[in-house]
């Protein structure tokens, strides 16, 4: 998975000004955003979600967005009252921004909000197959008899993507998160025993 693949599903309005203020702060710092948002939760909340290339994301890194993104923040100041600021993993339930996101979890179920009406409709819930093209290929349970099974939703067209939280779905997730911390485990073993 490439750290610079470009998210295809992003943000309108506020909640884009505040993604391309954060967005270059989190890639420097060797993370990926996954999305923002501005909510009214106590009063006002920005959730930044983001994670490693990898797909990890600890507390410890939260940490290292927020101390680095709230100078930058301050500085454009897009949120016109006070807000908290929360910085999250995008959890198990992810949203799907990337294109490689719709390849790596294929096989899992999500839910799709088209901005866009795709054959008379703009939810669509199913098993996501993986990519053909710029389109995601979903297998829908739904479908009626005579139509067919499986629709490609054209990513640019999505206003949101998100996987549904099912048992494949956790058990997938943690053997992912399991490598993928034994594979920087492993990186740094090595890193310290290179010769200075």
């Amino acid at each position: 998975m490439s750290a610079h693949e470009d998210r295809i599903v992003t943000e309108q309005g506020l909640d884009a000004r505040v993604a391309a203020i954060v967005e270059p702060v989190i890639e420097d710092l060797g993370y990926r955003l996954v999305r923002t948002k501005i909510s009214a939760a106590n009063g006002c909340t920005l959730q930044i979600m983001a994670e490693r290339p990898d797909g990890t994301m600890t507390v410890e890194d939260c940490e290292a967005i927020s101390r680095a993104v709230s100078p930058a923040l301050d500085v454009d100041d897009p949120i016109n009252r006070a807000y908290h600021l929360e910085v999250s993993s995008p959890g198990i339930d992810r949203p799907l921004v990337r294109p490689g996101d719709f390849e790596r979890w294929a096989g899992h179920e999500l839910k799709v909000e088209m901005a866009v009406m795709q054959e008379g409709r703009k939810r669509f819930r199913g098993l996501l197959t993986g990519l053909s093209g710029d389109a995601a290929v979903v297998r829908l349970p739904d479908a009626r008899e005579g139509e067919a099974d499986t629709v490609e939703l054209p990513l640019a067209d999505m206003g949101e993507a998100k996987l549904v939280l099912t048992d494949d779905l956790i058990t997938a997730a943690l053997k992912a998160e399991k490598a993928a911390l034994a594979a920087r485990a492993d990186g740094q073993a090595t890193e310290d025993n290179k010769p200075n």
